[in-house]
């Protein structure tokens, strides 16, 4: 086209896909809300569990990767604590394997937490929550993995459920950011400036992790060839043997990300947000002709 354009992406995505670099700002935030959600509300099937709910089903974002969901499983300290389950889309789901477990769980613990990735698959890689449509990039559009995995629990083994799908809460609560996540999503948005100053062109600031404890990272240029139009799924060493829990390497990954408080400030009750003041900027390229 002959424009003089400089590109440098930022890395910002709470699926945490984004390969070359440990992590995505937003991540670790939605990470933490995940986590603090599941427990909440495994508190509260507990309370009801000799009366009523057994099974509680939460659905996590992730279309292919299942990064969010195995965030849950970090309030899993002790045995028998939830989440008891988690489905990944890295693991396809076995419906005998995942209903046994179930069973087995509330049997010995008396009630069953899971949690589901919105992207899990059967073993012919279609998507359980498929809905039959398409949206503007192509990519099938999902029903909810949640509701249909509480409906096959109660079908198959009599047990009342409940089930939550968060969607957009789970990447707008900013009263549960992590302080980790807002440092690193202050510096590669600061690296970035950096680099289209310096006249630096088709690159990312990534993140790399230098160790877990203490948590120490740096920000480095990666060229945008290597992570556009690619994904970065759970490593095998992140998932339990059985497919539907999460690892020491895992949680050691994941610990530092949810890492601290950011305050808010608050009035009445409730935050005080940033109010955008949005204006379309004034045009300074000649009309594109195709």
């Amino acid at each position: 086209m002959g424009y003089p354009l400089t590109c440098v992406a930022v890395p910002k995505t709470i699926d945490n896909d984004l390969p070359i670099t440990d992590c995505s700002p937003g991540f670790g935030s939605a990470a933490k809300y995940t986590a603090v959600s599941v427990l909440e509300a495994s508190l509260d099937v507990a309370s009801m569990a000799d009366t009523s709910t057994r099974v509680f089903v939460y659905e996590a974002m992730g279309r292919h990767a299942g990064w969010l969901a195995a965030a849950a499983g970090l309030v899993a300290r002790r045995p028998g604590d939830p989440p008891h389950i988690i489905l990944l889309p890295e693991v396809p789901f076995d419906e005998e394997r995942f209903l046994a477990k179930v069973k087995a769980t509330v049997e010995n613990v008396g009630w069953c937490t899971v949690v589901v990735s919105e992207g899990v698959r059967d073993r012919q890689g279609r998507f359980l929550a498929e809905a039959g449509t398409r949206d503007a990039f192509g990519h099938a559009q999902l029903g909810g993995a949640a509701p249909k995995v509480a409906a096959l629990v109660t079908e198959k083994l009599g047990y009342k459920h409940h089930w939550a799908v968060p969607d957009y809460l789970q990447r707008s609560a900013r009263h549960l950011a992590s302080a980790t996540d807002l440092a690193l999503a202050q510096a590669v948005g600061r690296a970035a400036v950096e680099y289209a100053m310096a006249g630096m062109n088709a690159v990312m600031p990534a993140i790399h992790r230098l160790s877990d404890s203490p948590f120490r990272w740096e920000i480095r240029p990666a060229p945008l060839a290597r992570i556009a139009n690619r994904e970065k799924t759970l490593p095998a060493g992140f998932i339990s043997r059985d497919g539907m829990g999460i690892t020491a390497a895992a949680r050691r990954y994941l610990a530092p990300l949810i890492a601290g408080e950011a305050p808010l400030d608050w009035r009445d009750g409730l935050p005080v947000v940033a109010q955008l003041k949005l204006k379309l900027a004034r045009r300074r390229l000649p009309a594109w002709e195709g």
